[in-house]
């Protein structure tokens, strides 16, 4: 059984006691889903100083100073001399696996990245941004950069990890990726992470998890009901949004932070909990978010 932790968009909430935490919790691999806060070099700093296996990949507000005009022209730093983007990939190294992979030979299984720096949905933006950090002008495109990263997994089993969802999983607004915004409803998934999805499979590659963020799980419409977090396909794939927000949090007077927790056997997720711990990495509560139905194999 591997235990793998997803840290859900962050926005600046990383301390140490999170690093001390998902190894009290005893995790083989942890997966950061992006958003680290507005080009926060600090809090990539931190995480990059955790002694475990992880890969990570970068949220929209990743580029928040770099990908866009108007963000440029809000930016606390000068581009000219100054480059907290590529900061931020050079600390994380080999972790970070947008448009890349991660083969983990001691768990028989590779993750690949989607698409870095996700906004989500049907039009392609930061043209210039994309372009000039890797080559890549639209959706096509940025499918086969994936796809060529799969082609080079050492391993048949992937977990797939994005910022933003794929697409094809739901039009509601409450659905994984769905619109919770003005006009209401629509998929608001990635079309190339789709594809690149499907043709992975058709490589003969099985695909256990495909996790993600960005889509907050409190909903911009209603307070009666909360963002759907786990889907699964026909393929027996499931699909994991972390984006568990704000992640660390006041309760009775007591600071509290979360993790997803899969548990992962045989190339199959067993079972999803979201944890919640409180001071010296006291569980405070845990929700269990799916459980395979499936019979587990049997050690002989």
């Amino acid at each position: 059984m591997i235990k793998i932790a997803v840290i859900g968009d962050i926005h600046d909430q990383w301390e140490e006691d999170d690093n001390l935490a998902l190894q009290h919790l005893g995790v083989d691999l942890a997966l950061f889903v992006g958003d680290f806060g507005n080009e926060s070099v600090e809090v990539v700093h931190r995480i990059s100083t955790l002694p475990l296996p992880k890969a990570a990949i970068m949220g929209n507000h990743d580029a928040w100073y770099t990908a866009s005009s108007w963000g440029r022209a809000k930016s606390p730093y000068n581009h000219h001399q100054e480059d907290w983007v590529q900061d931020q990939l050079d600390l994380l190294g080999s972790s970070h696996v947008g448009y890349g992979k991660l083969d983990l030979p001691q768990f028989n299984l590779s993750v690949v990245g989607s698409r870095p720096f996700s906004w989500g949905g049907q039009d392609w933006k930061n043209k210039e941004f994309l372009k000039e950090r890797y080559g890549v002008s639209n959706f096509q495109e940025s499918t086969a950069k994936i796809l060529s990263q799969v082609q080079k997994t050492a391993h048949n089993t992937l977990i797939f990890l994005g910022h933003n969802g794929p697409f094809g999983l739901g039009e509601e607004a409450e659905a994984i990726c769905g619109r919770d915004w003005p006009p209401l409803g629509g998929d608001h998934g990635d079309p190339d992470f789709a594809e690149a999805i499907a043709q992975s499979r058709n490589l003969g590659k099985t695909i256990s998890l495909v996790t993600f963020g960005h889509m907050h799980h409190r909903l911009r419409h209603t307070e009666t009901r909360l963002r759907t977090v786990v889907k699964t396909d026909q393929q027996g794939t499931v699909y994991l949004n972390a984006a568990r927000v704000p992640r660390i949090k006041e309760e009775n007077g007591e600071k509290i932070r979360n993790f997803s927790c899969v548990s992962l056997q045989e190339g199959k997720v067993r079972e999803i909990e979201l944890v919640w711990l409180g001071k010296n990495q006291r569980i405070i509560s845990q929700e269990q978010l799916y459980q395979d139905s499936t019979k587990i194999p049997q050690a002989v």
